[in-house]
């Protein structure tokens, strides 16, 4: 059975996002970021495009990049990594991301929709795909720290009442459907296209779960090889972007309520940050709703790669030898931000609101003298790095032979046709009353 490392509380980017996360959040309960001033919000703007800043927006900015800064740096230090060009590295991420919230502010573009996710990821493509990410900015593109400490900190306004609203249609939606795509997915692989099982598993899991960290929870799993493992990171990066911009016009443009197009983002795009991306694209409830089904549907990851595990060990593989997979596995696998989620949701829907009333709450959680202007920059941050991140001259290689490529679309098609229709049923009205979400 594989001993719990108490080292990875302190060395592990899961935990160090829940740590920063919980530290911004005490910071604001203190009045800390109101004494600040402020976070700042880049203003509307016509025609006239630095009346977007003021000396006050900029200061703020300035100190939300060295405060940022220090603590990420702390983080990564004590993670183990080289912080030699963090600083240059994530002073020209921060730079691009406020770069991103300027375009979208723009009257016109805000008008039609285009929000900061859309500028931030077109941004970043672009310089991906034209003159690349120089190695030493690696170190300050890192996607999931920056988006899982965005998510523990949208735990806190996520208040767990609406949590249970949403509940039971969550579960139904994230864990009834979730299965039956992974089932469908390893059926087609296996038996139509001839692929190999342990190919299948996490394009299969990184299509129906979460992305990345579902592929390589299940690849692990399975056993697959390094390259396997690497096609179906892959597979899901390139058409994630795709999804994450589509998807939001396709709900807006066919009038499908926020909660309905939430659950829907949600329960399908495999990556986290591409779901709160692509529904605060629709608007600020379909990103809560977007945001709570893949938080119901990322607690899988563990228990499917437990029993991945276990059928690979007593069914595929056979191997008497072999150590069964304890249900801790389900523990070592979930992803930890998730516990920071909860716990942050927790404490601000059964122990502050109480104290303090919904007004004093959402003060702390607001615009205005709140924490959501640095909620925004974390997402945005991580939208910025998703684009960074995505080479399609490099991850084209790994769809050759088309058979990856065929068995994702096949089954991503099949689980956005029957996500959609399990959210319509269970929240459009049709079989139950809407939610109150």
């Amino acid at each position: 059975m594989k001993k719990i490392d108490m080292s990875s509380i302190w060395k592990k980017e899961d935990w160090w996002a829940c740590w920063v996360g919980f530290f911004i959040l005490f910071l604001t309960f203190l009045g800390v970021v109101k004494g600040l001033g402020a976070f700042p919000s880049v203003k509307r703007w016509t025609d006239a495009p630095f009346a977007a800043f003021t000396g006050d927006i900029l200061v703020g900015y300035l100190i939300m990049f060295i405060g940022l800064t220090i603590i990420y740096l702390i983080a990564i230090s004590i993670i183990g990594e080289s912080v030699r060009t963090y600083v240059p590295a994530f002073l020209i991420v921060f730079f691009i991301a406020i770069v991103a919230f300027w375009i979208a502010n723009q009257k016109t573009l805000a008008y039609y929709g285009l929000a900061y996710p859309f500028w931030a990821l077109i941004i970043g493509l672009i310089i991906s795909n034209t003159v690349g990410v120089p190695k030493w900015m690696k170190v300050g593109v890192r996607t999931e720290l920056y988006i899982k400490t965005g998510l523990v900190i949208l735990g806190a306004d996520i208040l767990f009442g609406k949590i249970l609203v949403l509940g039971p249609y969550g579960l139904v939606i994230a864990w009834v459907v979730t299965p039956i795509v992974l089932y469908f997915m390893y059926l087609y692989g296996v038996k139509t296209l001839k692929m190999e099982k342990e190919l299948v598993v996490p394009i299969a899991a990184a299509t129906s779960v979460c992305g990345v960290s579902a592929a390589i929870a299940a690849g692990a799993a399975c056993k697959a090889k390094p390259v396997y493992i690497t096609i179906a990171v892959g597979t899901t990066l390139i058409f994630t972007v795709l999804m994450m911009v589509v998807m939001p016009f396709i709900a807006k443009a066919t009038g499908m309520s926020q909660l309905v197009a939430g659950a829907w983002l949600g329960g399908t795009i495999d990556s986290t940050g591409a779901v709160v991306a692509a529904g605060e694209m629709v608007g600020p409830t379909a990103m809560k709703a977007a945001a709570t089904i893949k938080m119901i549907q990322n607690v899988l990851i563990g228990i499917i790669a437990f029993f991945i595990a276990l059928i690979w060990v007593t069914r595929i593989e056979r191997d008497p030898t072999a150590e069964k997979p304890s249900p801790w596995e389900i523990w070592f696998r979930t992803p930890k931000f998730i516990i920071g989620f909860v716990i942050a949701s927790l404490v601000f829907s059964f122990l502050l609101t109480p104290i303090y009333g919904d007004a004093k709450v959402s003060e702390w959680l607001g615009r205005k003298g709140g924490v959501l202007p640095l909620r925004d920059i974390l997402f945005c941050l991580a939208f910025v790095c998703i684009g960074l991140d995505s080479n399609y001259r490099e991850l084209g290689k790994y769809l050759k032979g088309g058979k990856p490529f065929n068995l994702y679309w096949v089954g991503q098609l099949f689980n956005i046709f029957l996500t959609l229709l399990v959210c319509w049923l269970l929240l459009g009205g049709v079989l139950f009353a809407i939610p109150k979400f």
